[in-house]
């Protein structure tokens, strides 16, 4: 058990680190058009000709509108946007060729952009566990606290992944209801739900870590005090047989 609160928060370590870089694969597509990253996207819609200015087909990011290239990958996706929201209306600046499913409403204009947030948020408390990680590594609190911050994140992750997955699947159903044709990007949903697993994997065994020591010191305390109670014992043991002796040997005097 010496190795085991170590071994289990290295592991958390490499669990929290891992999420961070699918994170970093969910966050920056669009704003990044590189490889990797150019590959990834979340609602892709085809056959959208019909909708004045629009790239046909088009990908959603949560930076941009891209286009496709011949290799499959995002291109011509313009200047970067932070948490640019998913709204076809006000994307193209028109209503002409739109599915009606995206027109008078807000919804899935205020899921893009809060999904946006709490990606964030989840970034910013799985770097806080990833530093205070280290502390796991050799104590119990830092086991706790990082079980604390990786619970946070693990949090606002599942919020941010139910969202962007709801407007996801209900835009490529507006789209497919159209008569257009929409498909959600696989590898981005594999990477925000891999990445919620990572993280709450991360909490169970930051916490664990935590427990493992409690364990250990608490029945080291049991340990020590059954031990000084058993030397007390015999030295009160060894104290009356002393006496008894004294007396004895007082009495054969007097007699």
């Amino acid at each position: 058990m010496v190795l085991g609160r170590p071994l289990i928060a290295l592991i958390s370590l490499i669990f929290t680190a891992g999420g961070i870089l699918l994170l970093f694969f969910t966050i920056l597509p669009g704003a990044v058009n590189s490889a990797p990253l150019n590959q990834f996207y979340f609602l892709e819609a085809n056959n959208i000709g019909n909708i004045p200015g629009a790239r046909d087909p088009s990908r959603w990011t949560l930076f941009a509108i891209c286009g496709v290239n011949g290799k499959g990958h995002n291109a011509n996706c313009g200047s970067p946007v932070p948490a640019l929201p998913f709204d076809p209306p006000r994307n193209f600046g028109t209503r002409d060729g739109i599915p009606g499913r995206f027109i008078g409403t807000h919804k899935y204009y205020y899921m893009s952009r809060f999904a946006f947030a709490f990606f964030l948020m989840a970034l910013v408390f799985s770097a806080i566990a990833l530093f205070t990680g280290l502390l796991a590594l050799c104590s119990r609190l830092g086991g706790y606290i990082s079980g604390l911050s990786t619970g946070i994140a693990t949090f606002f992750q599942a919020i941010a992944a139910s969202l962007v997955t709801a407007w996801a699947i209900q835009g490529r159903n507006a789209f497919n209801g159209n008569g257009q044709s929409g498909r959600v990007g696989t590898k981005m949903m594999a990477f925000v739900w891999t990445t919620f697993t990572l993280f709450f994997l991360s909490t169970l065994l930051f916490c664990c870590g935590g427990a493992l020591g409690r364990d250990k010191s608490s029945s080291g305390v049991t340990r020590s005090r059954s031990t000084r109670s058993k030397r007390s014992t015999r030295s009160n043991r060894g104290s009356f047989f002393d006496n008894e002796s004294q007396r004895r040997m007082k009495k054969d005097d007097y007699s």
